[in-house]
């Protein structure tokens, strides 16, 4: 599984969106980029968003929702994986997590946040995010499973719905914040890198797989690679789009 921290050592390769004073930087890749023309290959996505404030008097608003749109060549498929229920890892340490539903893991990442203490200043607080495959509502789901050890332990278990849409990205990661952080305290950066390779009767899959768009005469081309949106209390939008290049194999 790659590394998640690769994804914000090079935040040049990214886009920052601001609207007022909020200000997102996101950054994103995926692994190989040398990939067929035809048909698809397996491929890892890393995608994540910073977020701060230019107004240095105050922080930015509570994120209340995050939407991550991925290119429509590439393919998502959990036939044959495990699947992990949000009650067993809820509430879990990393490791907890890990022992309950490691048949599920399809990525892992980083997070940051100011977390809210009584009659005090936010605290940051950094920590681990692990993602499984599950469903929510009926849809399948990216189960991110985020635990800090301060200021004091915390875990968090933050359900990416899963849903196709049409045009240029074919599938939408959406996840909605207040419902599960609450009053807990202001998430500030989140990262992931999804990849897994499995056997289903027989074959191996791939949890995301993808192709590469490239005309016929043409060994590369640049595409729109993902799609992000932040939404922030009181209705203030962030959105960016990353272009990434891949070459024939």
């Amino acid at each position: 599984m790659l590394a998640a921290t690769a994804l914000f050592s090079s935040l040049a390769l990214g886009e920052v969106g601001q609207s007022g004073t909020v200000r997102v930087s996101v950054s994103g890749d995926l692994s190989p980029t040398k990939l067929p023309r035809k048909g698809a290959a397996p491929i890892a996505v890393s995608v994540g968003g910073k977020i701060s404030s230019t107004d240095k008097r105050k922080g930015p608003p509570q994120l209340k929702e995050m939407s991550i749109a991925i290119n429509r060549n590439g393919h998502l498929d959990t036939r044959g994986l495990s699947r992990c229920r949000m009650g067993k890892i809820d509430p879990s340490t990393s490791q907890e997590a890990i022992a309950t539903c490691r048949s599920s893991l399809i990525g892992e990442g980083s997070f940051s946040a100011d977390v809210k203490l009584p009659e005090q200043s936010p605290f940051p607080s950094e920590g681990k995010v692990l993602a499984f495959n599950g469903r929510l509502n009926g849809h399948p789901a990216v189960l991110a499973h985020i635990y800090g050890k301060r200021p004091l332990p915390t875990a968090i278990v933050l359900p990416f719905v899963i849903t196709g849409t049409k045009g240029t990205f074919g599938t939408l990661l959406t996840a909605s914040l207040p419902q599960v952080t609450g009053d807990w305290g202001y998430v500030t950066g989140l990262s992931m890198t999804l990849e897994r390779q499995f056997t289903h009767k027989g074959k191996s899959r791939s949890y995301l797989s993808a192709g590469c768009p490239a005309p016929a005469g043409f060994r590369q081309v640049s595409f729109p690679f993902a799609r992000t949106s932040f939404v922030f209390e009181g209705g203030r939008t962030v959105t960016t789009t990353l272009t990434r290049r891949c070459r024939v194999k």
